[in-house]
This record gives C-alpha cells, sequence and structure tokens, in this order.
C-alpha cells in the first residue's frame, strides 16, 4: 500500500488518529494495522509526511525495536493501554 492509496482511503481524522496511535509508545503497529489496515512500513510514510523532519528522527529513534511498538517481541502483560476497542491483539 502507497501513501497515497492510505490517504485515498482514509479520513484527515483517521491519518490524525494513526499518527496519535503511532506517536504513543504502548500503542503496537499491530494495532494500528488491526484497526486500519495499514502496515509499519506505511505508518513510517504517514508519520514522514506528517511531522517535521527532527521530530520524525526522534520518533524513529524512539521505536526502532521497541518491544511495545513490535507485539510480537512485547510481553503482553506490559501492553497496558489498548488502543482501540476494535483491536483483540495481546
Amino acid at each position: 500500500m502507497t501513501l497515497d492509496a492510505t490517504v485515498k482511503e482514509h479520513s484527515e481524522a483517521d491519518i490524525s488518529r494513526i499518527v496519535e496511535m503511532a506517536w504513543e509508545d504502548r500503542t503496537p503497529f499491530d494495532a494500528i494495522y488491526a484497526c486500519y489496515g495499514v502496515n509499519e512500513s506505511a505508518v513510517i510514510d504517514i508519520m514522514r509526511s506528517n511531522m517535521k523532519r527532527s521530530s520524525f528522527k526522534m520518533w524513529r529513534k524512539r521505536v526502532t525495536c521497541r518491544k511495545t511498538k513490535h507485539a510480537a517481541l512485547a510481553d503482553p502483560d506490559a501492553l497496558r493501554h489498548k488502543a482501540s476497542h476494535r483491536w483483540q491483539g495481546g
């Protein structure tokens, strides 16, 4: 999915919520995918296009290899905050 396709499929409010969810440390990329059908690489593209360069670089440094952003790496008990009632992941 390209960024253009992502933007066309989602409203501005959806894109805003995707950015918000991606910014949160405890919301895994899997939750964003479950809610909006946007994979990690598309989230990165969305973040890149919606943030200042310095903010994007800071975010990328923070989330790279972060266990809470990658559900497969995370301890299920550590994910206290569920991003949405629609997401039923672990």
